[in-house]
């Protein structure tokens, strides 16, 4: 099937709108956004229904954990990587979003905890300090007795400034910073790497 930009079709508005939502997501460009929602819109067996019950329940009942970011169930105090005993083993991987979190999960390679930051340091996109969540980064390295901070940001200039910048905030002589080894390449994204190429980074990563 063919698609052109919705500007150059006589589109009803309301899938007009619709296609320009999806549109928004990242990764889903013009196109995308056109199949999904032709998908949607034809489909017999209630999958829109079903997609609509599950965003409002996630809107509503899902938020993030107040100690690393994760996104977990509203009725819990704290995720389950927070809450799992078994994790407290002085290690915290600083990584950009969730997305992250599940790569590292899904290859097996790490088993303490997470800290998620939102986002990367850029004066291009105005994004400063106070738009990442670091406030109670300093606090939870002592309140958890972390001896080690695995930095697993973009390979890219902001990454290693976001990841210089949360050194410089850490006034702990006793923590070691490491990195992922060889291996993510250069404007690198975690969720693009296989998982035997991420096993390797993680167990060579190296001090800073």
């Amino acid at each position: 099937m063919y698609f052109i930009d919705w500007c150059d079709l006589n589109m009803n508005p309301k899938i007009e709108k619709l296609v320009k939502q999806f549109a928004k997501l990242p990764r889903v460009g013009n196109r995308a956004a056109q199949r999904i929602v032709l998908s949607l819109l034809q489909d017999k067996t209630g999958r829109i229904e079903k997609l609509v019950d599950a965003l409002v329940d996630a809107n509503e009942n899902v938020h993030a954990c107040p100690i690393c970011g994760v996104l977990t169930d509203r009725s819990a105090e704290r995720c389950e990587y927070c809450s799992d005993i078994a994790r407290a083993n002085s290690m915290l991987c600083v990584v950009r979003d969730l997305s992250d979190v599940w790569t590292f999960e899904k290859s097996g390679v790490f088993g303490g905890r997470y800290h998620i930051i939102g986002g990367l340091l850029s004066g291009v996109a105005g994004v400063t300090p106070e738009d990442l969540n670091l406030a109670n980064l300093p606090a939870r390295i002592a309140n958890e007795k972390i001896s080690e901070i695995i930095f697993a940001l973009p390979n890219t200039i902001e990454g290693k400034t976001t990841q210089q910048y949360i050194m410089s905030i850490i006034d702990n002589a006793n923590i070691r910073f490491s990195e992922l080894a060889s291996g993510v390449p250069l404007g690198g994204e975690l969720d693009y790497i296989d998982d035997g190429t991420l096993s390797l980074a993680f167990g060579g990563r190296r001090t800073i």
